[in-house]
């Protein structure tokens, strides 16, 4: 399977899952042309894709899903509640029958990929991580989510690449200018992950065969590259766990650039 992070950030986001057969986008919060000139970078295109995943309705999630569904008519699976949310927005005309409805913990699939949809804990309309299989690999993609449990932790055991939020540092969010109950938002059950909780987060998941982790969705305003990395490396290191964070390819998602495509 391979993994590329074509945008990752508060202000987009997409990537690029794929196997030998089956190719899909989690999520078009960026423009067409963005998009399609970080899928040519892969050596992909984005008539090539064979489905949208949304995870759910906010701009940064789908902010180029009605231009690519007018361009392409490529099918959208997204749940109940997302797919009517979307519907409400300023998107423009969408083709009739695009719409797919996924159900969390309904496994479905398209191509060769077989694909969990599992609940998260966001103040969106029915938000959703994913976790892509095929054959005996595994990719996961969780961002805004708020908290994380037991149930989280089981949706995401045994991966081989991993897309993880590590939205914002606690300290520089309570003392920038955010406004109060935008802070509250960010700091809440159904907010962002801050960079020590994916630490937490990423503690529980390590195993021998991860092959890869991209820490996601930074906020601009909140966070820096070098603090989520080292701040998620240090929870990992002084976490309750064998491993250590040197042993594992951990690296920051860009808001501008493409990633590497990594291949698992």
């Amino acid at each position: 399977m391979n993994l590329c992070s074509i945008a990752s950030g508060s202000s987009g986001n997409c990537i690029y899952v794929g196997s030998d057969r089956t190719s899909v986008l989690v999520d078009v919060g960026l423009s067409g042309k963005r998009v399609e000139a970080g899928l040519n970078s892969i050596d992909r295109t984005t008539k090539e894709m064979d489905g949208i995943l949304i995870t759910h309705e906010h701009s940064d999630h789908i902010k180029g899903l009605g231009v690519l569904a007018r361009k392409y008519g490529l099918p959208i699976y997204a749940t109940a509640g997302t797919i009517e949310a979307v519907r409400q927005m300023d998107l423009g005309k969408m083709p009739d029958g695009l719409f797919h409805e996924i159900r969390p913990d309904e496994e479905f699939c398209l191509g060769d990929l077989k694909i969990l949809p599992f609940a998260i804990s966001h103040d969106a309309a029915q938000p959703v991580g994913f976790r892509l299989e095929c054959g005996q690999k595994a990719v996961g993609i969780a961002t805004d989510l708020g908290q994380y449990s037991d149930y989280t932790v089981a949706r995401l055991k045994n991966l081989h690449a991993l897309l993880l939020e590590a939205n914002h540092d606690v300290n520089m969010l309570q003392v920038g200018g955010y406004p109060y109950y935008l802070k509250r938002r960010i700091l809440g059950e159904k907010g962002h992950l801050s960079n020590e909780n994916a630490g937490r987060l990423l503690g529980r998941l390590l195993h021998d065969d991860l092959k890869a982790v991209f820490l996601g969705h930074l906020s601009k305003e909140n966070n820096y590259d070098k603090l989520a990395y080292e701040t998620v490396c240090q929870e990992v290191d002084s976490g309750d766990n064998p491993y250590r964070s040197r042993d594992f390819y951990i690296k920051v998602a860009s808001r501008e650039q493409t990633s590497e495509l990594v291949v698992v």
